[in-house]
Formats: structure tokens, C-alpha cells, sequence
């Protein structure tokens, strides 16, 4: 039998239950600035490029100080969604002291990816991490 040597992730909806957080830190941040409320639907067509990009897709004359409100409110929201998915953590343990290695690639943002890993204290697991673009979809550099 062959020898795993590398397990990919992804982080909304699959390591933790994120979704949530993103809609409401799009909500607080983009609302205000649009002068209108914008639906979860609106926001998830969006989804494929990173936060950045739907920023721009919802709100392109605000693009700079909506995502600086995103992301203090993805930060600021983050309790919402306070740890992974149950069971994340043990896997990320066991493939690490089995010496597989382990990549995290994401449609979210950098900085929105690294608040997530620190809050979930699982940074230190992944090897290779992949963020999204603006523009989208999201192409892997490796």
C-alpha cells in the first residue's frame, strides 16, 4: 500500500463553520457603505474570488474601506465560529506525526485565512497555504 504524503484542505464549511461570519462581516462592512441591505444570496454569488473580490463585486467605490471593515469585523465576529469542526484538530495532529504533509487552499483572503488559523490555533499544522484572489477563480501556484 502506498504512504499518504499529502492531505489538502479547505477552510470554510470544510474545517470550521465560517460561512456564517463571512455574510455577517459582509453585511456590517458593506452595508453602511452602499447605503442598502444586500441578502446572503448576494453575497454568496459572489463567492469564488476572495472577500476582496466580493467587496469589489458589492461595493467597487468603497473598495479600500470595505475591506478594511471586513476584516475588522471577520476579526471582531470571530467568536461566532470560535474552533474547527470537531475532530479537525485530531486529524491535523495524527498526519503531522505520521509526517504527511499538510496544505491548506482556500477561496479566502490572506488575511481573513491567517485571523481563522491563529483563532483556531491549527496555523502551525500546514506546510503550503494557497489563498483566494480577487479576481477568482482561485488557480493554485504550486
Amino acid at each position: 500500500m502506498k504512504k499518504i504524503k499529502c492531505v489538502i484542505f479547505d477552510l470554510d464549511g470544510t474545517v470550521g463553520d465560517t460561512v456564517p461570519l463571512c455574510i455577517k462581516a459582509f453585511k456590517k462592512s458593506i452595508e453602511p457603505l452602499i447605503n442598502k441591505s444586500v441578502s446572503d444570496e448576494e453575497i454568496i454569488a459572489t463567492f469564488g474570488p476572495s472577500e476582496e473580490g466580493t467587496i469589489m463585486a458589492l461595493a467597487p467605490n468603497y473598495y479600500d474601506k470595505g475591506v478594511e471593515d471586513y476584516l475588522k469585523y471577520y476579526e471582531e465576529y470571530h467568536e461566532m465560529c470560535p474552533k474547527p469542526f470537531d475532530g479537525i484538530v485530531e486529524i491535523l495532529k495524527f498526519l503531522k506525526d505520521n509526517g504527511v504533509k499538510i496544505a491548506m487552499v482556500t477561496g479566502k483572503g490572506k488575511y481573513s485565512t491567517e485571523i481563522t488559523l491563529k483563532k483556531f490555533s491549527i496555523d502551525e499544522y500546514f506546510e503550503i497555504i494557497e489563498t483566494g484572489v480577487v479576481s477568482g477563480p482561485f488557480m493554485p501556484t504550486w
